[in-house]
């Protein structure tokens, strides 16, 4: 039991690294902590709900949900497999 419990430990700690370091070329835009209307036309994404973060990320991908950024957002979140979405999602709403 304190086996898995370790396990469990070590794999929270490390979701939330990969989470930090996904953020890292959102935060240029975004700022550190979600803070900023990126390039001055975006909601600010710090205090968004893990669901509604997720539904703007895929809906970038699929080109369904964005303003003005839609196209520059596509191009930031191509790469992100559904696993990357749920953590950077996950690190953006504990902020």
């Amino acid at each position: 039991m304190k086996t898995l419990l370790m396990i469990l430990g070590i794999t929270a700690i490390l979701g939330a690294a990969d989470g930090a370091a996904l953020y890292k070329k959102c935060a240029a835009c975004h700022g550190a902590n979600g803070e900023k209307h990126a390039l001055g036309k975006s909601k600010v994404i710090q205090g968004m709900s893990k669901e509604d973060l997720v539904t703007a990320m895929n809906g970038y991908k699929d080109g369904s949900y964005g303003g003005p950024m839609k196209a520059l957002m596509k191009g930031q979140v191509a790469s992100l497999s559904d696993e990357d979405t749920n953590t950077l999602a996950d690190f953006i709403s504990s902020k």
